[in-house]
């Protein structure tokens, strides 16, 4: 849970200074290595937050389907792996994006409809044939978001069908408070992050609203929601709850 909230912060960290600066600014531009940048993070950190939320489904899995060889599976260096694997795949799919952005040229007019730079907004700019680019988007999406979004639903139908089976309304009620917090990032994260680049670049409001969504409001619920899943945040929010109330009275 550590490793994703931090993967998610970093994400927004990608994209917030930028786009403050360029709310206030005057000269609303940025260069094309910063822009290169600004993409090779977003695909480093999003394609690295994806494999960490599987694992996450992999570790509810292990912990309600399997839970008396959960202590042997998920092993304090099987947890280590995971997080070195999740980064280390992150920079090769950030590369396999970004380099080949190298061998395009770009004409003019140079003016991106967005916020941020991102690959499909800047593809549109590209006067040299950028296919290569767009099979190489591809691709990784397939790998990086759709193979790993079907194993998240696998592991849940799974997770879901045990939970079922348990007599205890109690004990039902406590598996689905363990899986729901990580069910609602999953599906903000990959419903629109994977739609915006399956999607083609029309520069329209609505993209930009979708990816201020996966950019930057979603990293910020992220710790917001897995914090409501702890009793002491729950408790602390409860007293100044009643503080208010009091004060309100009074």
């Amino acid at each position: 849970m550590m490793v994703d909230t931090a993967y998610v912060m970093a994400q927004s960290q990608v994209m917030v200074p930028k786009l403050v600066q360029t709310l206030l600014a005057k000269n609303k531009t940025i260069s094309f290595n910063g822009c290169l940048a600004q993409i090779g993070l977003t695909f480093f950190i999003a394609s690295s937050e994806a494999l960490v939320l599987s694992a996450m489904a992999y570790d509810r899995y292990s912990a309600i389907c399997n839970p008396l060889v959960y202590v042997m599976v998920m092993s304090k260096q099987f947890c280590v792996f995971l997080a070195c694997g999740s980064c280390l795949l992150g920079v090769i799919n950030s590369l396999l994006n970004t380099l080949p952005l190298l061998r395009l040229h770009f004409c003019g007019p140079h003016l991106i409809y967005h916020y941020s730079c991102e690959m499909p907004e800047l593809l549109r700019l590209s006067c040299t044939d950028f296919f290569p680019n767009k099979m190489i988007l591809f691709m990784t999406l397939l790998i990086f978001g759709i193979g790993c979004f079907l194993p998240i639903m696998f592991s849940y139908t799974q997770i879901i069908s045990t939970i079922l089976k348990i007599s205890s309304a109690s004990g039902r009620s406590k598996a689905f408070s363990t899986c729901s917090s990580h069910v609602i990032v999953v599906t903000l994260f990959f419903l629109t992050g994977v739609g915006r680049y399956l999607s083609p670049a029309t520069g329209s409001i609505l993209e930009q609203v979708i990816s201020l969504q996966y950019s930057i409001v979603t990293p910020l619920l992220n710790p917001i929601i897995y914090s409501l899943k702890n009793v002491e945040v729950k408790l602390a929010i409860k007293k100044m709850w009643e503080k208010k109330s009091i004060l309100s009275s009074t």
